[in-house]
C-alpha cells in the first residue's frame, strides 16, 4: 500500500499516498450534522460565516468549542474529522508520517497523538517539518524557513550541528496569517473597483465570495505581469502588483526584524503558498520558494531513520542533510497505483454540473469550456482538463496536466472567472 506522507499546515495540509497527493486547507464548514472540510468549505466562508471554523488546527486543544458548531465537543474532534477526510480522499493508507510546524505546542502534539489512535490508519513518524524541507534544501550553516499559516506566520531559524540540521528557534508572526493577508488584499481590490466601476464586490456576501474565490488567479497572473484584470459580478477592476505589496508590509517588517541581519552563507526559503504575495521577492532577494513536493522527497529520503513502528513516537527534530537538492529524477520511485494481483479500480467523479455565475452547466455538454482556450473532459480516472493559453488555477493552485477534478474543485482562470465542480442529484 504505502506509507501516506501527510504535511500539515492549515493553509494547506497535504496527503501523498502513491500517485495521490490531496490538498486540503483547514476550514470546516457545517451542513446540517455533518462537516466539510478543504477547498469546498473555503468557497462558502463568505456565504455561510457562523458556520465556518478555520482556528481549529491553530488552536487545537479539548476546550470547549466557542461558538459552537454542530456536534463537535472541541478543535479536537474537528481535526479528527478533516483527519478522517484526508485518509479517504487519499486512498486509505495503512501508516501514515505526519511533518508538523515546529510552533505545535507539546500538549498539542500528544493531544494529536491521542487523536490518530482513534483513526482508521497508523502514525509511524513524526517529524519538525521546517527541518524536512532544510534537510534539502540547506548547505551552510544557518538558514529561515518561513511558514505562512492561516492565522499567523512562523519564522524558523535552523542550524547546521552535528553533521545535519536541526531547529534553533521558532518565531511566531501574529497577525501575519494568510487570512489577514488575504484581508488586507481584498481590501484595496474592493477599492480599486469602487474607484474604477463604484461596484463594491464587499456589499453582498455573494459577490465578496467570488473576489476572494478570484484571488488566487489574480496573483498567480502578478507573478508574470505588472497589472491584471479581474472580474466580479461582470464588473471588472485593473488591479497591479505595486498596490497590494502594501499589504504584506506587516509581514515583512516582521520578518526582517527576527531574522536580523543575515550574512552571505545564510539561506531563507518559503513554502510555495507565499510566493503568490506581492512584493515579498523583491523584499527579500535571498528567500527561494520550495519546490511544490519538497516535503514528499524529503520524506521519502528519511523514511528509514523517521518511521518508528515498534516504539512510541518521537518528535524527530534534527536530520542529515542531504548532499543535492533531490530533482524529479532523483527522487525517491513513487509505488505504482496498481499490483498485478490486484486489477485497477476506476475512479468514479461525484461531479455532475459545474457552477458559474450562479448557473449550473451540465458536464455531460461535449467540449464544455471553463475558459477561451480550456474544457472539461472525461477519461478513465475521472474529469479533467485541456487546453492551453491562459493559467488556470484548482483550490487556488496552479493546475497541472492529469489532475483529477471532483466535487468541491474550484476552477479559477486568469481573468478571475471561477467555476467549482458539484453534484446535482435527480
Amino acid at each position: 500500500m504505502g506509507i501516506g506522507l501527510l504535511d500539515i499546515n492549515d493553509s494547506n495540509l497535504q496527503l501523498w499516498h502513491n500517485d495521490k497527493r490531496v490538498q486540503s486547507p483547514g476550514y470546516a464548514l457545517l451542513q446540517g450534522q455533518q462537516y466539510l472540510f478543504g477547498a469546498a468549505a473555503r468557497s462558502a466562508a463568505r456565504l455561510q460565516p457562523r458556520d465556518i471554523n478555520t482556528r481549529y488546527w491553530w488552536q487545537l486543544g479539548t476546550d470547549t468549542l466557542q461558538p459552537a458548531l454542530g456536534p463537535a465537543r472541541h478543535t479536537g474532534d474537528l481535526v479528527h474529522a478533516h483527519l478522517r477526510q484526508l485518509h479517504t480522499e487519499a486512498q486509505q493508507p495503512d501508516e501514515i508520517l505526519l511533518a508538523v510546524s515546529g510552533s505545535m505546542q507539546h500538549d498539542q502534539l500528544a493531544l494529536l497523538l491521542g487523536i490518530v489512535q482513534q483513526c482508521p490508519f497508523d502514525a509511524v513518524g513524526l517529524v519538525n517539518r521546517s527541518v524536512a524541507l532544510g534537510s534539502v534544501y540547506s548547505q551552510g550553516e544557518r538558514m529561515f524557513h518561513l511558514e505562512i499559516q492561516l492565522h499567523q506566520s512562523v519564522l524558523s531559524e535552523l542550524v547546521a550541528r552535528n553533521n545535519g540540521i536541526e531547529p534553533q528557534r521558532n518565531v511566531p508572526l501574529p497577525g501575519c496569517g494568510l487570512l489577514q493577508l488575504q484581508e488586507r488584499m481584498v481590501e484595496l481590490i474592493a477599492a480599486a473597483f469602487v474607484r474604477q466601476t463604484r461596484f463594491d464586490p464587499r456589499r453582498k456576501a455573494a459577490t465578496e465570495q467570488q473576489l476572494y474565490d478570484a484571488l488566487p488567479a489574480a496573483l498567480q497572473a502578478l507573478k508574470t505581469s505588472a497589472e491584471t484584470n479581474m472580474e466580479v459580478n461582470g464588473y471588472q477592476a485593473r488591479i497591479s502588483a505595486n498596490e497590494l505589496e502594501v499589504a504584506g508590509k506587516r509581514l515583512f517588517d516582521s520578518v526582517r526584524e527576527s531574522m536580523g541581519v543575515l550574512s552571505s552563507d545564510d539561506q531563507v526559503i518559503a513554502d510555495p503558498i507565499a510566493a503568490l504575495l506581492p512584493g515579498l521577492l523583491g523584499e527579500f532577494p535571498k528567500l527561494e520558494i520550495v519546490e511544490i513536493d519538497a516535503m514528499r522527497s524529503a520524506l521519502q529520503a528519511h523514511e528509514k531513520k523517521l518511521v518508528q513502528r515498534e516504539q512510541a513516537l518521537n518528535f524527530v527534530t534534527h536530520l542529515p542533510r542531504l548532499k543535492e537538492k533531490l530533482t524529479a529524477d532523483e527522487a525517491p520511485a513513487v509505488p505504482p497505483p496498481t499490483t498485478i494481483d490486484s486489477p485497477p479500480v476506476k475512479p468514479v467523479s461525484r461531479a455532475t454540473h459545474i457552477l458559474q455565475n450562479h448557473i449550473a452547466h451540465s458536464l455531460t455538454v461535449p467540449g464544455l469550456k471553463v475558459a477561451k482556450d480550456w474544457e472539461f473532459f472525461l477519461d478513465d480516472q475521472g474529469w479533467q482538463l485541456r487546453g492551453n493559453g491562459s493559467a488556470l488555477s484548482v483550490n487556488g493552485h496552479p493546475y497541472h496536466s492529469g489532475q483529477i477534478l471532483g466535487v468541491g474543485d474550484s476552477v479559477t482562470t486568469d481573468d478571475g472567472t471561477t467555476a467549482m465542480l458539484i453534484e446535482v442529484k435527480n
